[in-house]
């Protein structure tokens, strides 16, 4: 079975299915004279599950990554609002109905909402959603909590098959130190996605049908690398497997020792391996990889999940948390990507393709006070250590022109009210449209830095959704439209002797990590648990054995020729 693949890490062992509340619930009437009696009915449930996720939260190992807590507050955030916590009490009172019934509605009605909404993200805390209302009917159905099975025996052997999983359920598992998830559900944005990469647990999602046609206590190979379940393997793969995993986990400890070691490949070409962030608290995990700087902080995640929006000191103390705990390496702070359809303010705003429409950049200049507020917070934290300033999704020389001024009025602020901020900030630009990329010299006279986002680049160079499942497997990094503007905008800067760095996806797979110091590239952001890898395969590279072959490989259309190329080139 194929699914996507968020945790990398090979497990083996039983199928455990774990059940969820089946949202088809029963729906009866309530004698008038027993309303109340449901609706305390309905809030004692709330009070279970409040003191069950209160009781996850003291749980939560020490050492255990802050994302946790984070999104045991935003379930419990759910959970307390009037939308989940109150319309339903009034739906049990107006329609006579049963508590089951009415949590039902008014799911629906939410789920109607978040149906209109594209963005990726934004659509999978849907299921945060759903997680919460699952938990409360289990509650309602008389099923509280979780119980691990009752003939676990080493719990270790146990693979959990799901249909989906909260960031709760999965804190619980790793309390029983299950080897590994599978859901049907998910996305490599989701929750659940985050904390598996953050516990380096082997995980797989969107596999659609495994929690029906996996049973109980079969036994599963998840390879969590390359996005795939081996169900009742015969002797050979099974042995194959049990090699492969044992490889990988000396592979991992060996890692760890290169946290220290600087990046130079053996022709003493030196290597910048930054990490993407999108909070401060991720800067743990930066530091512990070895990452010597941040290559790009997310500042949207800070706007998300929340009914207001962050102000300027909110923001500040974020950056300069960042900055200062960075201890003098640089730090690349992107200013929002929102997209259009977002709420913002009680308002939203819609379009027929938003991820083409009102974001990123083009929603800051739309949105002049708030990007202004954004930028006075990135520039009063700037004096606290090396910081620069990046804006996404460019398209044109205006966009830029625009940019600047607000930046200009931003220290022009900050100076009238005589508050310190590092005066030659850098200010740069991400290559992530491929008009820029085509466009490239007039980017590279207006600003200090540029960084190639490649995730957004190949989908618009591909004309592919890379959050839609049914032709994510359309998504190439390797399509030779993709590699000639990369390389193109790579060249071009090198030659101006503009610095330019990469931050997508790409960064962080080790297959390609040799073809991108091969276009000449010196800096890469990554997710902090790649940094480790990529900078191994850094140290066992030689640049001038590399550019001729890539060389070969931008002049080659077949996309079979250049895996093969690829593969040659990685040997």
């Amino acid at each position: 079975m194929h699914g996507i693949p968020v945790s990398g890490g090979i497990a083996i062992g039983h199928a455990h299915l774990v059940s969820h509340a089946r949202l088809e619930v029963a729906h009866y009437a309530v004698p008038a004279p027993q309303i109340d009696e449901e609706v305390a009915r309905f809030d004692m449930a709330l009070q279970t599950v409040r003191a069950e996720l209160e009781e996850l939260r003291t749980q939560i190992p020490l050492n255990a990554p802050q994302e946790f807590d984070a999104f045991l507050n935003l379930h419990l955030m759910i959970l307390n609002d009037a939308t989940l916590s109150t319309a339903p009490r009034e739906i049990i009172a107006a329609a006579q109905c049963n508590a089951e019934w009415a949590l039902k509605v008014q799911l629906d009605a939410l789920l109607d909402q978040f149906d209109q909404i594209e963005d990726g993200y934004l659509r999978e805390r849907k299921a945060d959603v759903i997680q919460v209302v699952e938990r409360v009917m289990k509650v309602l159905f008389g099923q509280p909590g979780y119980a691990p099975p009752a003939n676990a025996g080493d719990e270790k052997n146990l693979i959990m098959v799901a249909h989906d999983l909260s960031p709760a359920d999965v804190i619980q598992f790793k309390q029983h130190q299950f080897a590994s998830f599978i859901t049907d559900l998910g996305g490599t944005t989701s929750h659940t996605a985050i904390v598996a990469r953050s516990l380096n647990i082997p995980s797989i999602v969107a596999l659609h049908h495994a929690r029906q046609l996996i049973r109980e206590n079969e036994l599963l190979i998840v390879d969590g690398t390359q996005g795939v379940i081996i169900v009742d393997p015969d002797p050979q793969a099974l042995a194959e497997y049990k090699l492969r995993q044992h490889q990988w986990e000396l592979e991992r400890k060996k890692l760890k020792r290169l946290r220290n070691t600087r990046a130079t490949t053996l022709d003493e070409v030196e290597v910048k391996l930054h990490a993407n962030i999108e909070l401060p608290d991720d800067i743990a995990g930066a530091r512990e990889n070895g990452a010597m700087g941040i290559g790009l902080f997310r500042t949207e995640f800070l706007f998300l999940n929340r009914d207001n929006l962050p102000g300027e000191d909110e923001q500040f103390e974020a950056y300069r948390q960042v900055v200062r705990e960075m201890d003098g390496l640089p730090v690349t702070i992107r200013t929002y990507d929102l997209g259009a359809d977002k709420q913002i303010n009680g308002a939203v705003s819609t379009g027929t393709n938003p991820a083409l429409g009102l974001r990123a950049i083009r929603l800051s200049l739309s949105e002049p006070q708030m990007f202004l507020a954004q930028l006075r917070a990135m520039l009063r934290a700037s004096h606290y250590g090396k910081l620069g300033i990046l804006i996404p999704m460019l398209m044109s020389l205006p966009e830029i022109s625009q940019a600047m001024n607000y930046v200009a009025l931003a220290k022009k602020s900050l100076e009238d009210r005589f508050i310190p901020f590092d005066r030659t900030v850098q200010i740069g630009g991400m290559i992530e449209i491929p008009a820029a990329a085509l466009a490239i010299n007039g980017f590279i006279d207006k600003l200090d830095f540029l960084s190639i986002g490649t995730n957004d680049l190949i989908q618009y160079t591909l004309a592919i959704d890379r959050t839609d499942d049914t032709v994510s497997h359309l998504y190439d990094p390797l399509h030779p439209a993709v590699l000639t503007l990369v390389a193109h905008v790579v060249k071009a800067c090198n030659k101006a002797g503009k610095p330019i760095a990469l931050c997508g996806e790409m960064a962080g797979d080790v297959e390609l990590t040799r073809l991108l110091l091969g276009f000449g590239l010196r800096e890469l952001s990554m997710h902090p648990a790649r940094l480790l890898e990529v900078k191994q395969r850094v140290l066992t590279s030689k640049v001038r054995d590399i550019v001729p072959q890539v060389g070969k490989m931008l002049r080659t259309g077949d996309p079979e020729k250049l895996r093969t190329m690829l593969a040659r080139l990685n040997d």
